[in-house]
């Protein structure tokens, strides 16, 4: 047993020194920066700390504030609303295309905002899709403004609040209604003095998930910039590194600001869980099981449908229809056509050349993002390691941090003159891409071998380690066996989160170095819609091909594994 605690405290500080080298340094060094201007360039001076005030002062960085706390604060409030409505009709009925409704919550969850928001762009601009087939011109003035963007980002950001609050729901005490019921009260009443305290937790952590994810996304405005003015605080950032000459006081000031918002929004949430602590769960306690209603299932169904049409059909509609058209207008008169798809191999070959770079980036991440993970969640589970609860908090901070201030920070450490005395000048190189796409998908790697973790027993290492067993012999002879199914799942989760990750690519891609989501940006930024739709289609259809191969190409030998089990 002392082997096994010294070998998990050995393990705990090369995981702790891991996440500190790629998450905390960086977003260290975005604070530096504003404390000490110049020290990461070889010009020590104290900063003027007046810089943080100017974002009160300079138009355009108190737009871009303004605009994300609008943003941020508007989304929050609509998608938890939303979320939370959808997610206690779900978990109280069922009714035709139910289903569906949980599918297009994945959909969401996974597909990047910058297509999300190109095809919302395309139906909705002022030659969209929407004025040319259906005669809608009065749509582009309802969406593109403060309180349109922020019902387009709610459509796409209120599957966090769904999720958290319908795992929340998965469980039920009726005894406790039925009590208050029989006391008198109504039915609001009930649902206002006990189920929304009882789930007051889980809609706080879903509208936490949501504010993040809103205010530090870098995909929509993105794409909104193309046709309409609305600076954030991610797309600011941005722009003051790609302008000459390169604002990094701009840049470290607004990133600041960013990181503050985040760690203002996490403050509030725990917050709000430690004063709403209810522990309800008891052994008549019944797994929640949707029924079908006395009536209105086909209304139900029918507002389903209309729902999904929305929020789906819009943005993947609008992108297909785009990528097929014969003109740009792709108006009702148009043919249809191939040409945009055939133009993504015949043209400039960037598009080829950025989808190889893509996923060759996103699968070296994906093997050292999946050891890195591996590693965190064994010292979370099996060791006694004395700083295991900072490793868990670290791991999930690149999930709340925006990849845009990773990037900064990036910048600032990965591009140091000594560096390349040593042969470890990263910026510049591809190497940058992986580290910052390995940092962004720990989180995720981490939180599903946990889970899977959680189910062997330590004493199933421990006799292993009594028969002679090293550490890499009963990771691979006993624990990576059966976790294995859990190991591909997060290991495919996490490349196909890093093709697209469009903020960490645009800060840090190399020159003539392309990768597949600066293919599309750029082309969308140049309104080649056609070409911008079809290369989105392609590249997304081609990482779901991989994903589905690797799955049907692991899943017999899980089959194997699990009949010579039995």
């Amino acid at each position: 047993m002392f082997r096994l605690k010294a070998q998990g405290n050995r393990t705990g500080w090369l995981v702790l020194a891991v996440l500190f080298l790629l998450i905390l340094l960086p977003l260290a060094a975005v604070v530096i920066q504003v404390l000490l201007p110049g020290v990461f360039f070889g010009n020590l001076e104290i900063g003027n700390l007046s810089l943080l005030l100017d974002v009160f002062r300079r138009p355009l960085w108190y737009v871009s504030l303004k605009n994300s706390v609008v943003l941020g604060v508007g989304t929050t409030v609509l998608g938890t609303l939303l979320g939370v409505a959808l997610a206690m009709v779900r978990s109280k009925w069922t009714f035709p295309t139910a289903k569906l409704l949980d599918i297009a919550v994945w959909i969401l969850i996974i597909t990047p905002s910058f297509i999300l928001a190109q095809g919302w762009v395309m139906f909705a601009s002022s030659d969209g899709l929407a004025t040319r087939w259906l005669g809608w011109s009065g749509l582009h003035q309802l969406v593109f403004q403060p309180a349109g963007l922020i019902i387009v980002m709610t459509l796409s950001k209120f599957p966090m609040a769904y999720l958290t609050v319908f795992a929340a729901l998965e469980w039920k005490v009726e005894q406790l209604s039925d009590a208050a019921r029989l006391s008198g009260g109504s039915r609001w009443t009930v649902w206002r003095t006990i189920q929304a305290p009882l789930l007051l937790p889980a809609i706080c952590s879903g509208a936490m998930l949501v504010f993040m994810d809103t205010v530090g996304d870098f995909g929509m405005p993105a794409s909104i910039a193309t046709i309409f003015r609305f600076p954030t605080l991610p797309y600011s950032i941005y722009s003051a590194l790609y302008t000459s000459p390169i604002r990094f006081d701009m840049a470290g000031a607004l990133s600041f600001y960013l990181v503050l918002l985040i760690a203002v929004a996490m403050s509030v949430q725990l917050y709000a869980m430690r004063k709403s602590r209810f522990d309800f769960l008891s052994s008549r306690a019944i797994r929640s099981v949707p029924k079908w209603p006395a009536k209105g299932a086909y209304w139900l169904m029918g507002g389903n449908l209309l729902f999904l049409a929305v929020v789906l059909g819009i943005p993947f509609g609008s992108n297909l229809l785009m990528s097929i058209s014969s003109n740009a207008s792709a108006d009702a008169k148009s043919g249809l056509t191939l040409k945009h798809y055939k133009a993504l191999f015949t043209t400039d070959g960037n598009l080829l050349s950025g989808l190889i770079h893509s996923l060759e980036i996103a699968a070296v991440a994906a093997i050292i993002g999946l050891v890195v993970g591996f590693l965190v969640a064994y010292v979370l589970n099996y060791s006694e390691f004395k700083l295991r609860k900072a490793i868990d908090v670290i791991s999930l901070v690149s999930l709340a941090v925006p990849g845009i201030v990773l990037g900064i920070g990036y910048i600032f450490i990965w591009n140091q003159a000594w560096l390349e005395k040593i042969g470890l000048l990263l910026y510049g190189t591809p190497w940058i891409l992986v580290l910052a796409s390995v940092a962004g998908v720990i989180p995720v790697i981490t939180r599903v071998v946990v889970g899977a973790m959680a189910k062997v027993p330590r004493q199933l290492l421990s006799a292993a380690q009594m028969q002679g067993a090293g550490f890499l012999s009963r990771m691979s002879s006993v624990l990576v066996p059966l976790i294995k199914g859990a190991l591909l799942y997060a290991g495919l989760a996490a490349f196909g989160a890093s093709v697209f990750d469009l903020a960490i690519s645009s800060i840090l891609y190399p020159p003539n170095f392309m990768t597949l989501p600066v293919v599309i940006n750029k082309a969308f930024e140049d309104l080649k819609f056609g070409y911008a739709a079809a290369a989105t289609l392609t590249g997304g259809g081609l990482v779901i091909l991989i994903i589905a191969a690797m799955e049907l190409i692991f899943k017999p030998a899980r089959k194997r594994q699990r009949r010579s089990s039995q």
